[in-house]
This record gives structure tokens, C-alpha cells and sequence, in this order.
């Protein structure tokens, strides 16, 4: 049942006259359970570890009876979207379909809670919830890696970087997975001192934490499962242009070796041609924009470096075994996270 937000709230005064840090965490239809559980478990556990409560939290959403996360669990709500205090903590929790959970009353809420000037984080794909809202204008912020290419698509004036998690002002952005509980350390250690934060991460056995320098993605050798510094700089070079696409004599000339020596490479490590092994990037971007954003098939194909519908979706077919406008028509019934 949601609070009254008349109701005078009994709040706990420790006996130096602290308060409790009270959390929101807004669960999303959908959200992962993941990033929550990576997100309350490090406040959960300073308590303990501390010895008094220095967190609280609540869980709210929509309707303030339940919210189903993305692997079909159910947890139970303890408010609606309801008034906050200016002192609170508001973290919203989103997952797979976000543009769908993403609502038009959330985004009001969001922006009468962002006006009063609370701290507003979104973790996993919540950021995306945020930049509707408009949370996030001049601010740096950053989102699950498969969610990027239709993020920046979408609100191409955020700026956007590839972190673990962001903290720009009073605004708070997560990658996802793992990554909130690297946010949630660092608001711990900031607020109460590094000590108590890797005690916690001795709990969690934790044993390194990341920060907001830390890349979410693995490095391309550890992907690839090929340590080949040339190799490694080509594909990074191809992930930088997927909408005007390099040529493979100047990828070749670029890395200091001659065309031939790059088709070599990419056939012994890969089995596969650059021209294949590019393709194939752009088609996976291809594919992300239609399962995440409403973007026209025309527009995806251009941003994918294709001239053409017709060779974007014969291409795509070739690969995925379905067309561009089916795969956007399954999208409803997919996880796109």
C-alpha cells in the first residue's frame, strides 16, 4: 500500500543526530533483478557491518502493488509513485523493453522529484528513462553497451560514455549487471569513508572494485579471444565507423601492413575476411537499433553504413535469416537487453 504523503513519516535519529539515508529504488515493469539486488545488498550490508542503520529504502512503481522484473519474479511494492522528501535517494531500476516502461506518468514524476532537486539515478537501462525525462541534458551519463547505439540514436545531445557508471552531479547513470554495485560502494565510501565500503566488498566478496574510469565492455583481445595488437587496432578502427565504413585498404594501410597481410590476419585468426567480420558489426548494429528504437528500416540502414534498403535488407537476410521488417515486428515479443 502507497504512503500518504500527508502522513508525517517517523524518521530515525541516531544519537549523533544523523539520519538515515532513505533510498527509492523504482522498479520498472521489467527491470533486472540483477542490477537491484547488486544495488540494495552493499546498503543492506553496511548496516550490518556498521553496526546502526544507515540506509533505509523503500521499493515503489507504479500502482504501488507489484512489479515483475525480467526473469518472471515478482516483487511486491511498498508505494506508489508518491511525493518525496528533497533529502531522499531516488535510484529507478529499468531492464529489458524500457521504451515501453518507460510512461508518461513516470517521466512527469521523475521531473516534479528532479525539480525539488533529489538525487536521480537510473540503473541498467533506466538512463534511458532519465533522458526522456530530460534528467540528463548537459550531463555525462552512460547505459548497458547493447543498449548504446540506440541511445545515442535517440538523445544524440547526451553524452554518453562506454563507464561502468557515471556520476554527474546529482545525477547517477549505470551500465547494468555488476555495475550498480560499484555505484553503490562508491556512495558508500563517499559518505562514510572507504573503510566501511571495502568492508562491504569483503562481504560481497568483492575483490576489485571498479570506478567510474572502468570500461564496461571487455577489451577486444579478451573478445576475440586473440591477443594481436594489429588485429586489435583494426576492429577497433571498424567499431568507431560503423556509419561510413573504412575501406580495407585503408584499415590495412592504417595499421602499417599491405591489404593482402590484412586479409591474412583476419582469415588465421577469425576464419573470416575484414570485409565479413566488418559486416557482421554493422549488421549487429542494424539489429539493435530495430529491436531498441523506433527508427525507420531506411534510417537503420543508413546508420549502418548501407546505401541502400534493398541491399541493407538482403544483406540482413543473409545473416539473420529474416528481414529487417519482421525483425522489427518480433520486437514486442523479444528481450532486447
Amino acid at each position: 500500500m502507497s504512503r500518504d504523503p500527508q502522513e508525517p513519516e517517523q524518521i530515525e535519529v541516531a544519537a549523533d543526530g544523523s539520519r538515515p539515508q532513505q533510498i527509492v529504488f523504482v522498479l520498472l515493469d521489467q527491470f533486472t533483478m540483477l542490477s537491484f539486488a547488486g544495488a540494495i545488498e552493499p546498503f543492506r550490508i553496511a548496516n550490518r557491518m556498521s553496526g546502526r542503520t544507515l540506509y533505509r529504502w523503500r521499493l515503489a512503481g507504479e500502482g504501488g502493488i507489484e512489479a515483475v522484473c525480467s526473469n518472471g519474479t515478482a516483487m511486491r511494492l511498498d508505494m506508489d509513485l508518491d511525493p518525496l522528501h528533497r533529502e531522499d535517494l531516488v535510484l529507478v531500476c529499468g531492464g529489458t523493453g524500457i521504451q515501453a516502461a518507460t510512461t508518461r506518468r513516470l517521466v512527469g514524476w521523475l521531473r516534479r522529484e528532479a525539480r525539488k532537486g533529489l538525487a536521480i539515478g537510473g540503473l541498467c537501462t533506466a538512463a534511458h528513462a532519465l533522458a526522456q525525462a530530460g534528467l540528463l541534458e548537459g550531463r555525462r551519463a552512460t547505459i548497458h553497451w547493447e543498449n548504446q547505439d540506440g541511445f545515442t540514436e535517440e538523445f544524440p545531445q547526451i553524452e554518453l560514455t562506454k563507464s561502468v557508471f557515471v556520476i554527474d552531479g546529482n545525477r547517477m547513470t549505470t551500465a547494468g549487471g555488476t555495475s550498480s554495485i560499484d555505484l553503490a560502494l562508491k556512495l558508500i565510501a563517499d559518505a562514510h569513508g572507504p573503510d566501511l565500503a571495502n568492508a562491504v566488498a569483503d562481504q560481497l566478496i568483492y575483490s576489485s572494485i571498479r570506478t567510474d574510469r572502468d570500461t564496461q565492455r571487455l577489451s577486444i583481445p579478451t573478445r576475440i579471444g586473440v591477443r594481436h595488437p594489429k588485429l586489435s587496432q583494426v576492429i577497433q578502427e571498424m567499431e568507431q565507423n560503423l556509419e561510413e565504413p573504412v575501406s580495407p585498404a585503408t584499415l590495412a594501410q592504417e595499421a602499417g601492413m599491405s591489404t593482402r597481410q590484412l586479409e591474412r590476419l583476419f582469415r588465421r585468426y577469425l576464419n573470416r575476411s575484414p570485409k565479413r567480420y566488418y559486416m557482421e558489426l554493422r549488421l549487429a548494429k542494424a539489429r539493435n537499433l530495430l529491436m531498441q528504437t523506433d527508427m525507420s528500416v531506411i534510417n537503420v540502414a543508413l546508420a549502418c553504413g548501407f546505401a541502400s534498403p534493398s541491399h541493407f535488407s538482403k544483406c540482413y537476410r543473409a545473416h539473420y535469416n529474416t528481414t529487417p521488417y519482421r525483425e522489427r515486428g518480433s520486437r514486442a515479443g523479444r528481450d532486447p537487453g
